[in-house]
C-alpha cells in the first residue's frame, strides 16, 4: 500500500454525520410540539372565546381580547397574593436552603450522600400527602402552636393554621429541594483553596462570602431561584388546604374557572396573564443577575 494523504469519506457518509444530532433532536421536538405547543395554541384560542358561552350551548371564537383586562380587574388581588406570597416562601427558603447546601457540599464529607437523601426523601411522597402533614403540624391543638402559646410568640387564641403565614410555610417546604439541589451542586465545585487565599488576605468570612463564594455560587442560586419561584406562584394545593378563601392565589382562581364554574375563557385568560407575568419576573431577574455585580 503506497503512502500519501488519508482517503476523504464518502460524501453521503459525511453528510449521515451532519445530520445525526438533529435527527436526535426529533423526538425531543414531537414531544415538545404534541404535548407543549398544540395545548398552548388551544388554551389560547379558548382566552378569546366570547363569554357568554358555556359547555352546554358551545363557545365561539369571538376573538374577544376583553377577557385579559376584565380578569385583571376582577382577580389582580389573587394575582398579587401569588407573588408576595411565593416572594415571602423564596426568601426564607434562601435563608434556610443556602446554609443547608454549604454545609453538605462543603463540611459533611462521609455524611454528604445521607443527607442529600434527606432533602430530598419528602419528594418520594405525594405533594398533596405533604401538605396534608404540615395541616396537622399548624393545627390549632398541635404541639407547635402549643408551644409557640408557651413562650408568648402567639396569643391564647392565636393560630397559624389559615393565616398567610401557614400558606408560605407550605410553599416553602414543598419547593425547598428545588433550591437546595441546584445550589449544591454549584457550592460542590467550589475550590475551598479560594477561601483560604481570601482567608490569608486578611479577608473576614463575610467579606470572603460576599466576594468570594456568593459569586461563585450564582449559576446554582439563579437555578434554584427559579426551580423554587415559577412552581411556587402557580400553586394552589397550599393555599387551598392550609389557607382560607382570604389566602387565595391566582391558581386557585383558575382551578375554580375550569372545574368548578366551568368559565373557560377566563380560566385560559388568566393562565396566559399568569405565564405572562412570571416571564416578565424570570426575564428581569435573568438580566440582572447576569449583568450586575453580586455586591
Amino acid at each position: 500500500m503506497t503512502g500519501g494523504s488519508p482517503s476523504t469519506p464518502p460524501p453521503v457518509r459525511a453528510g449521515r454525520h451532519r445530520l445525526l444530532p438533529y435527527l436526535l433532536l426529533v423526538p425531543g421536538a414531537v414531544w415538545l410540539l404534541v404535548f407543549f405547543a398544540v395545548p398552548l395554541v388551544q388554551l389560547a384560542a379558548a382566552s378569546l372565546y366570547d363569554p357568554a358561552g358555556s359547555l352546554s350551548t358551545g363557545y365561539t371564537l369571538t376573538w374577544a381580547f376583553d377577557n385579559y383586562p376584565e380578569a385583571v380587574r376582577a382577580y389582580w388581588p389573587q394575582f398579587a397574593r401569588s407573588f408576595g406570597y411565593a416572594g415571602a416562601a423564596l426568601l426564607l427558603a434562601l435563608l434556610l436552603g443556602y446554609p443547608l447546601a454549604y454545609a453538605i457540599a462543603q463540611k459533611a464529607g462521609r455524611w454528604k450522600n445521607l443527607l442529600l437523601v434527606c432533602v430530598v426523601a419528602p419528594m418520594f411522597t405525594s405533594f398533596l400527602v405533604r401538605t396534608l402533614a404540615w395541616k396537622t403540624i399548624l393545627s390549632d391543638n398541635g404541639a407547635l402552636v402549643g408551644l409557640l402559646r408557651d413562650v408568648h410568640l402567639l396569643g391564647p387564641d392565636g393560630r397559624l393554621l389559615a393565616t398567610p403565614v401557614a400558606v408560605v410555610l407550605g410553599l416553602t417546604y414543598n419547593f425547598l429541594p428545588f433550591l437546595v439541589l441546584p445550589l449544591y451542586a454549584s457550592l460542590e465545585r467550589l475550590d475551598y483553596r479560594l477561601l483560604e487565599a481570601a482567608g490569608d488576605l486578611y479577608a473576614s468570612p463575610l467579606h470572603t462570602f460576599r466576594k468570594v463564594t456568593l459569586p461563585l455560587s450564582m449559576p446554582g442560586l439563579t437555578a434554584g431561584t427559579l426551580l423554587f419561584f415559577i412552581p411556587a406562584t402557580g400553586d394552589y394545593i397550599n393555599a387551598e388546604l392550609l389557607g382560607t378563601p382570604n389566602e387565595y392565589m391566582i391558581g386557585n382562581v383558575i382551578d375554580s374557572a375550569f372545574l368548578v364554574r366551568l368559565d373557560y375563557p377566563q380560566g385560559a385568560a388568566l393562565s396566559f396573564l399568569l405565564m405572562a407575568a412570571i416571564l416578565a419576573v424570570v426575564f428581569v431577574y435573568l438580566r440582572r443577575s447576569g449583568t450586575e455585580e453580586v455586591l
